[in-house]
């Protein structure tokens, strides 16, 4: 049966690592992790939505945006060289990896998948938000984290962070308040 060859093969999500750890940890979340976590950030957060959402396909787009990651490899969100929107590899993993699907769903996870990337819709940016939410959580928690780590500046949280601004008013305004604290408690480094 096609799905439970893809089902066996989504299992390798739970290996790729990630470079933010874990809320009050040392150790690194992997991408099985983000995905659950995201999910149910949507789910209490939807409501900060400045627009009305499809709360289902905003779910399905934050637990298979990473699956390309299987094939792919994890692409760090500071990293200035390779980008989730420049990526050949990553549109080849999501063909190979949808592909094992029969027909009707690898076209919707396909199209599910692109959405997301496109960020062009309520329920991508919404998805894209939480995308970066949660990192900013993690590393506050941490201290700095990796941002500490891989010598992050402010500029740099502040134009990953600026997502919210498109979708939801109450949450920019909160992450943009956390990034003011992390200046002001020395996690965060503002030349």
């Amino acid at each position: 049966m096609q799905q439970i060859e893809f089902i066996k093969e989504i299992d390798k999500i739970k290996y790729i690592e990630r470079r933010t750890k874990l809320i009050n940890s040392n150790r690194r979340e992997n991408d099985a992790e983000h995905s659950w976590h995201l999910a149910l950030m949507v789910m209490v957060l939807a409501e900060h939505a400045d627009k009305p959402l499809d709360i289902l396909k905003v779910l399905k787009m934050v637990l298979i945006h990473d699956i390309v990651e299987i094939d792919a490899g994890d692409i760090f969100i500071f990293d200035t060289t390779k980008t989730h929107t420049n990526t050949a590899a990553e549109r080849i993993a999501a063909s190979r990896i949808f592909g094992l699907l029969p027909k009707r769903q690898a076209t919707e996870f396909m199209a599910i998948w692109e959405e997301f990337e496109a960020r062009e819709t309520a329920e991508s940016k919404f998805a894209r938000s939480m995308d970066r939410l949660e990192p900013l959580l993690q590393n506050v928690s941490n201290k700095g984290g990796t941002w500490n780590e891989f010598d992050i500046e402010y500029k740099q949280v502040l134009e990953k962070q600026s997502v919210h601004q498109e979708i939801s008013a109450s949450i920019d305004k909160y992450a943009k308040e956390l990034i003011e604290q992390s200046v002001h408690a020395g996690i965060l480094r503002k030349d």
